[in-house]
């Protein structure tokens, strides 16, 4: 058992604050200035949106994540025999961390590395949790890993298991998602693996709601993202000129959000400016649903030769266990 229980944080991509900020800046004026404007949903996560996320997830609407989580207890033994214990469990996206912890009395991770674009909102979960398990050695890592994968030399290597839940591999494309898993499968060898969620293809009248709920939620997380890039960009945008929208696309298997503006208007940063007229469109989000052979055929492709998969009674939803 440790006998420092102070949490160990480091913080990747602020290590070249400058170089970032103009990275940065490049990237959304890029992206807001296309034919089609868009937003990546990687902004979402700023300390209110990761917490209106929390909210989210505890929506009747929402299914992914009670689904996920039945998948969890049910299973929780059989994963554990898949998996074994004494692992370095990377948690991707962590957030509050709950959904690694409902896992650590079965797989018993060696070390747990909570990872997220969010720093002070994992931080906080973090330092709470290693209080709860003295016994596992946390590192928290401050990292956008959609595009890279450089973990920090004190992650260990051995066993690693990169845990990805809660469907969110659907916010890549086809070609995207395979780069990620790809970048995975090379970062642990082949005593490690990846245990990942993954939503599946179904009805739109059970899609549609999961992305646009009664209370208004997903609105205003969907929304809060121009608050983030107000912060990060200088713009000025205004929320009042913007509205939620979310529908399935069947041919695509895929749910897209959008924001959709109100009235004509002009949103202004760093001598930068795109004029918008009313109906015309920001996209922010796509969730892509996956069918279980299809997705075995992405990790296939991305170097995991190896799959167990484990589903609810209705195959909503999916956890695969995946390995070199």
């Amino acid at each position: 058992m440790r006998d420092d229980l102070q949490t160990r944080f480091i913080q990747l991509y602020r290590e070249d604050a400058d170089e970032l900020n103009t990275r940065l800046h490049i990237e959304l004026s890029n992206s807001l200035l296309s034919p089609q404007a868009s937003l990546s949903p990687k902004y979402f996560y700023d300390t209110l949106g990761s917490r209106l996320f929390q909210a989210i997830c505890a929506l009747p609407e929402y299914y992914p994540t009670r689904t996920e989580a039945a998948i969890f207890t049910q299973y929780r033994q059989q994963m554990a025999e898949s998996i074994g214990t004494g692992s370095t469990m990377i948690d991707l996206g962590a957030g509050d961390c709950a959904k690694a912890a409902s896992l650590f009395g079965a797989l018993r991770p060696e070390q747990y590395v909570p990872v997220d674009i969010s720093v002070d909102f994992v931080r906080g979960a973090v330092e709470s949790l290693q209080h709860t398990y003295p016994q596992i050695d946390m590192l928290g890592v401050g990292m956008d890993f959609s595009a890279r994968l450089d973990l920090p030399d004190e992650v260990r290597r051995e066993k690693r298991l990169f845990f990805y839940p809660g469907s969110s591999i659907g916010n890549f494309t086809l070609r995207e998602a395979i780069a990620l898993l790809r970048r995975m499968r090379l970062s642990c060898d082949d005593d490690g693996g990846l245990l990942i969620g993954v939503d599946l293809v179904k009805d739109k009248n059970i899609l549609e709601p999961a992305y646009d709920d009664a209370l208004g939620l997903t609105a205003a997380f969907n929304l809060n993202i121009l608050n983030n890039i107000n912060r990060l960009l200088g713009s000025d945008f205004e929320l009042k000129d913007w509205q939620h929208k979310a529908f399935y696309h069947p041919d695509k298997q895929r749910i897209e959000m959008y924001l959709e503006a109100r009235r004509d208007l002009a949103v202004r940063w760093q001598g930068k400016q795109r004029d918008f007229v009313r109906g015309e469109r920001i996209h922010t989000e796509n969730s892509y649903k996956y069918t279980p052979e299809s997705f075995i055929g992405a990790l296939n492709e991305a170097g995991f030769a190896r799959t167990r998969m484990w589903t609810d009674e209705q195959g909503w939803f999916a956890v695969f266990h995946a390995t070199p």
